[in-house]
């Protein structure tokens, strides 16, 4: 996936992170995708479990809002580094950088694995 692509898929793909759309996220994924992020170290496999994880995810999270910063293209998908501004209970919005790796087949995500500090949220 070039450059271009992949913005533009970023562009489709990361407002679903915002709001609480949890189905319309997951229908960016294939039903035997993979997952990761920091709090889920072990990965989560399969659709069923991965909308399950959403569900409570973006319930507790729906003013969430993230951009793609730059992308840098891989075969069969691509590295995002992106910026997400994060609404904490408390008040406070606190900004965070990462990391992700994408991996797409067929125009949906089969693999996703997030990397970013989460010290700055709590």
């Amino acid at each position: 996936m070039n450059p271009d692509e992949a913005l533009e898929f970023c562009a489709r793909w990361l407002p679903l992170w915002t709001g609480d759309r949890p189905e319309e996220l997951a229908a960016m994924y294939t039903d035997d995708l993979y997952y990761r992020d920091p709090a889920r170290p072990d990965g989560i496999r399969g659709k069923a479990d991965f909308l399950a994880y959403l569900r409570k995810l973006l319930a507790r999270n729906p003013r969430w809002r993230w951009e793609a910063v730059e992308t840098f293209p891989l075969e069969g998908g691509f590295v995002l580094r992106w910026r997400a501004e994060v609404p904490l209970p408390d008040g406070r919005e606190v900004k965070v950088e990462g990391l992700d790796l994408v991996f797409v087949r067929e125009g949906r995500i089969v693999r996703n694995e997030v990397y970013f500090d989460r010290s700055a949220l709590r």
